[in-house]
């Protein structure tokens, strides 16, 4: 079994997390993926101060998986630099890791 991890990344639109998710997992680069609404981000990108409202993804995956799923994102994303955080899974019960091994 591989190692599990969840990836993070944000949206600009419930419509674009949309997009995303299906491919992801229509691909198999995903076994799921959770959409959080109304994410409210505060940030500096090309030194300027941002706050926006944003979608939040939340993508459980493999970590063999990661190049590909991140070649994904960036390819659908809207954004010139996408958040794309991986994030090991620590401890989960055994029959979750395995169903994430076996559709992603």
């Amino acid at each position: 079994m591989s190692q599990s991890i969840v990836v993070l990344t944000t949206v600009s639109s419930e419509e674009e997390g949309s997009v995303i998710a299906k491919v992801l997992v229509e691909e198999q680069l995903a076994a799921c993926v959770n959409m959080i609404p109304k994410v409210r981000s505060f940030y500096i990108f090309e030194g300027t101060f941002c706050e926006d409202m944003e979608v939040q993804l939340l993508i459980k995956t493999n970590s063999e998986n990661f190049a590909a799923l991140e070649k994904m994102i960036k390819e659908l994303h809207s954004y010139s630099l996408p958040e794309i955080i991986a994030i090991p899974i620590v401890q989960a019960s055994k029959e979750y890791l395995h169903w994430i091994d076996q559709n992603s």
